[in-house]
């Protein structure tokens, strides 16, 4: 039987890039006391008000069809969530998605196709290069170096960039790395977008969650408002990952142009889901500042004690949920350090190369665990990286 050629560009860029947290799963279910710090979620519960909300609109009758833009009541929320950083921002800039990962599947949709060619810094998020390769577009990597900070480098874009390349995909706050671009490191990349005549989408979801430095946009840069789409959600902001309700703002042409795609799509999302999302956009919720708090708090206890680990040098994030370690003192790979930390220490981490050849020599871990898990895990990662700075008959 004859299949479509997508299935051939994405073959290998979906759940295999989680093998190991699939194995981890395994392995708890058959009773091993894994420490899982592998994925993003959050280890709260969205506020009880958003669950009211979701359930009052649900019982008044807020499950029929919706539209392709999105429920009057969220878009005027966006409207003015995003006014606030930019004063023209209307209807027309809002189309509604569930969840930032359709968000940015239908935005790239509308951009690129067969031919053309999408920048993206590297290490990237794991399903990035699946959006770009589902359209038919290239991925072009811009390397973003761990002497950097994982800043992306105007040099390195400006470098990176081919005749073919339509787009700048952006993520900022950076996952997997924590990184976040300064106002300054924005506008040396928007010029570097504006000679070559580049779309910015930048993805923004953990926008609420930056630390101890200023967060910053190209949506927020007049100068370049007519090329930037942003992808945000309340997966990350607000605890409510399984809820699915995102968005993309931007130009009011391209939201146009991209409205039939949504439709054909998903002729709309859940108008009781919009209700809350709409009430949590517009109302003070502690749960972002209270995630920031802890995540800031978690990575530095991850930090303290890692740094003294023989081989291990974690990088401390300005952002997200998540603490990146560099375990190339060790002798191993990214990968083989978190298949060795699974199967002899019971913990399960991401490998850098998951996310891009500039991460292969680091792990990934989430900050979404307790105290006295973090202590534990790190208790054993060390065990892992004394025993692998030993000669290799020596190790346990």
């Amino acid at each position: 039987m004859r299949y479509a050629s997508i299935t051939d560009r994405l073959a290998s860029l979906g759940s295999e890039k989680w093998a190991i947290h699939a194995a981890a799963r395994r392995m708890k279910d058959e009773g091993a006391p894994v420490i899982e710090l592998t994925i993003g979620e959050p280890d709260v519960a969205p506020d009880t008000r958003l669950l009211d909300e979701a359930e009052r609109a649900m019982r008044a009758g807020r499950h029929r069809y919706s539209n392709g833009r999105g429920e009057p009541a969220v878009v005027d929320a966006l409207v003015r969530k995003y006014r606030k950083r930019r004063a023209d921002v209307a209807q027309e800039n809002v189309l509604c998605f569930p969840g930032t990962q359709t968000a940015l599947f239908a935005v790239m949709l509308g951009l690129v196709e067969a031919g053309d060619a999408v920048l993206v810094g590297d290490p990237l998020y794991a399903t990035y290069e699946g959006v770009i390769r589902a359209t038919g577009a290239e991925r072009v990597a811009v390397p973003l170096r761990p002497e950097h900070g994982f800043h992306m480098q105007a040099a390195d874009l400006e470098a990176a960039i081919t005749p073919d390349c339509r787009v700048l995909l952006l993520n900022t706050p950076h996952n997997p790395t924590g990184a976040v671009l300064t106002a300054e490191e924005i506008a040396a990349i928007g010029a570097v977008c504006r000679r070559h005549d580049l779309w910015i989408v930048c993805d923004e979801v953990y926008e609420q969650l930056v630390f101890d430095v200023a967060f910053a946009s190209p949506f927020d840069d007049p100068d370049l408002a007519e090329r930037t789409i942003v992808v945000s959600s309340i997966s990350k902001s607000h605890a409510a990952p399984g809820f699915r309700s995102g968005w993309a703002v931007g130009p009011a042409e391209f939201c146009t142009r991209l409205l039939s795609v949504s439709e054909t799509m998903l002729f709309g999302g859940q108008p009781f889901i919009a209700d809350m999302t709409a009430y949590a956009l517009d109302n003070a919720i502690p749960t972002a500042a209270a995630m920031r708090e802890a995540y800031r708090r978690r990575a530095a206890r991850f930090a303290e004690a890692l740094s003294r680990a023989p081989g291990l040098v974690p990088l401390s994030p300005e952002a997200g949920m998540f603490i990146v370690v560099d375990v190339s003192g060790t002798g191993m790979s990214g990968e083989d350090f978190a298949w060795a930390l699974l199967q002899e220490e019971a913990v399960a981490v991401m490998p850098g190369s998951s996310f891009g050849e500039e991460a292969a020599s680091f792990i990934r871990l989430s900050l979404t665990v307790p105290d006295d898990a973090i202590d534990e895990a790190c208790r054993r990662i060390a065990a892992l990286a004394a025993r692998s700075t030993l000669p290799k008959e020596r190790r346990a």
